[in-house]
């Protein structure tokens, strides 16, 4: 189900993945965009309705069952979140030098799971 305001844009291009964060979700995530190297993506998939960050926030919004949003880490984790928890969002884990997961809200789920998996395969 698309949300009435899209939380963030997904553009993907032949080496980078660009999240840019919009809105009034830039204040809550206190950042405006990532980018990640396609390369260093390992799976592609809906995220578990149940998942949940780490509980450490650097820095950013959360409000349990509500929304999480902005950088959260764990025990060799830094992970990007801006998701209500509204099962629309997409899970992008990564083995790269910034990021090991990346959880947001999507308008358009089916089609940023099938991009991104058609890039990551390099088609």
């Amino acid at each position: 189900m698309a949300s009435e305001v899209a939380m963030v844009e997904v553009e993907i291009n032949d080496d980078t993945v660009t999240v840019n964060v919009l809105g009034g979700h830039r204040l809550l995530a206190l950042r405006q965009q990532v980018v990640i190297d396609r390369a260093a993506i390992t799976e592609i998939a809906t995220a578990e309705v149940d998942l949940r960050p780490p509980w450490v926030r650097a820095p950013g919004t959360f409000i349990p069952g509500v929304i999480a949003a902005g950088v959260y880490r764990g025990k060799g984790r830094k992970e990007f979140w801006d998701t209500t928890f509204g099962g629309s969002a997409v899970r992008i884990d990564l083995d790269g030098p910034d990021f090991t997961r990346l959880v947001v809200d999507v308008d358009d789920l089916d089609g940023v799971l099938n991009a991104l998996s058609a890039q990551a395969a390099g088609i």
